[in-house]
């Protein structure tokens, strides 16, 4: 929640922050949105490895012995799970982060490397999300397959790549309008130092 309020910021900026407030509201739900379709993919996966393993171990007639493509989906549902979940991650604060020195250096100085570092993110993951989605064309025009247990297209398993990290963009856009607006020092949030 960004401060409206505060009087170092005119009327208009103040009104801004309010559209700001919503939208970043509607995309932390579309985040959550994510991060429980992650969980259903946890689960899915699963009720897929117990399966497996049950058939590999009770001989039931007419059934298979085992399901031979069980690694190779699950393998997969653990690379979605990971998409589904880091800009939920992100948001709330739970990504890996070492801020020892944040903590001990002036407040200023830390916010500036607040700023500095999201910024690097931020870039980061705007060239990731254009070379995933280079890769994810050139897969698809080429029509290459993975050919393993199942044969699909090498594409499915590419597309999600750029529009995950174009998400935790937008995150990282957030983070940085809601680091403008808070005091200057290292943000209170997702810190490792008490």
């Amino acid at each position: 929640m960004l401060p409206r309020a505060s009087s170092r910021f005119s009327p208009s900026e103040r009104a801004g922050a309010a559209v700001i407030d919503r939208l970043s509201s509607a995309y932390g739900r579309l985040l959550a949105g994510l991060a429980l379709a992650g969980c259903v993919i946890l689960f899915a996966m699963m009720l897929i490895i117990v399966l497996d393993v049950a058939l590999r171990n009770l001989a039931v007639p007419g059934l298979p012995r085992g399901l031979a493509w069980s690694n190779e989906v699950s393998e997969l549902m653990l690379y979605l799970i990971t998409l589904c979940v880091a800009p939920w991650l992100l948001r709330q604060g739970q990504h890996i982060r070492v801020d020892i020195v944040l903590r001990a250096i002036p407040p200023r100085l830390a916010w500036f490397l607040e700023w500095l570092g999201d910024a690097i993110a931020l870039a980061c993951c705007l060239v990731f999300a254009w070379f995933g989605a280079q890769a994810a064309w050139s897969s698809y025009a080429s029509g290459a397959v993975n050919i393993k247990t199942l044969v699909t297209p090498e594409w499915w398993a590419l597309a999600p790549l750029p529009a995950v990290f174009v998400l935790l963009a937008l995150e990282m856009v957030f983070r940085l309008v809601r680091l403008y607006h808070a005091e200057r020092g290292p943000r209170a949030d997702a810190v490792s130092a008490g």
